[in-house]
C-alpha cells in the first residue's frame, strides 16, 4: 500500500497545474490588446484605401472627356483652316470643301467612341428615333416615312443620345393626287 501512495504522490507532483487565473488573464487581456491594435490599423488602411479611391475616381471623372478631346480637336484645326482659306482666296467652295471634310473627320472620330449617327431619310418614321417638328404632304413617299432631316440624331451604342429632328410625310388629300 506504500507503493501505491508513493505513486499517487509521484503522479500528483508530476501534474502541472499550468498557469494561474491571473496569468491567464493578463495573456488574454494582452491577446485583446494586440487584436484591437490589429483592427485599428486594419479600419485606418481601409479608411485610407477608400480617399484614395474617391480621389482617383474624382480625377477619372474629372478628365474623362480628355481622349474625345484629343479626338476631336484636329476637326476643329481643319474648320479654321478651311475659314482662313476661304478668306484668302473668297472662294466658297473651298469653304464648302474643307468644312465637308471637317464633319467627315468629325463623324469618324465620334464613331471611335462608339456614337454613330441615326439614318433618316427616307426610314419609316419611328419615334424611340426621330422627332418629327413638321409634316408634309407626299405623292410619293407613303405616310409616316421621314422626307427632311433638319438635324441629325446620335446613338452611343445601343442608347438614342439625341434623336433626329425629322419632317415627316402625309397623304396628298385626295383631290390633288
Amino acid at each position: 500500500m506504500s507503493d501505491e501512495v508513493n505513486t499517487m504522490n509521484d503522479a500528483e507532483k508530476s501534474v502541472d497545474p499550468g498557469p494561474s487565473l491571473s496569468e491567464q488573464l493578463q495573456a488574454a487581456l494582452l491577446e485583446r490588446d494586440q487584436f484591437k491594435d490589429k483592427w485599428t490599423r486594419a479600419l485606418a488602411d481601409h479608411d485610407n484605401y477608400r480617399r484614395r479611391v474617391m480621389r482617383e475616381m474624382d480625377e477619372d471623372r474629372k478628365y474623362a472627356a480628355l481622349p474625345l478631346l484629343k479626338t476631336l480637336l484636329p476637326a476643329f484645326d481643319g474648320l479654321d483652316r478651311a475659314v482662313l482659306a476661304a478668306a484668302q482666296t473668297n472662294n466658297a467652295d473651298e469653304l464648302i470643301g474643307g468644312v465637308q471634310l471637317t464633319i467627315k473627320q468629325l463623324e469618324a472620330s465620334l464613331n471611335g467612341f462608339g456614337a454613330k449617327s441615326i439614318v433618316a431619310l427616307g426610314q419609316p418614321f419611328d419615334p424611340n428615333l426621330h422627332e418629327a417638328i413638321s409634316q408634309a404632304e407626299s405623292a410619293d413617299d407613303p405616310p409616316m416615312t421621314v422626307l427632311h432631316d433638319v438635324e441629325r440624331g446620335y446613338m452611343l451604342h445601343d442608347r438614342v443620345v439625341r434623336p433626329s429632328k425629322v419632317v415627316v410625310s402625309t397623304k396628298m388629300p385626295q383631290g390633288e393626287q
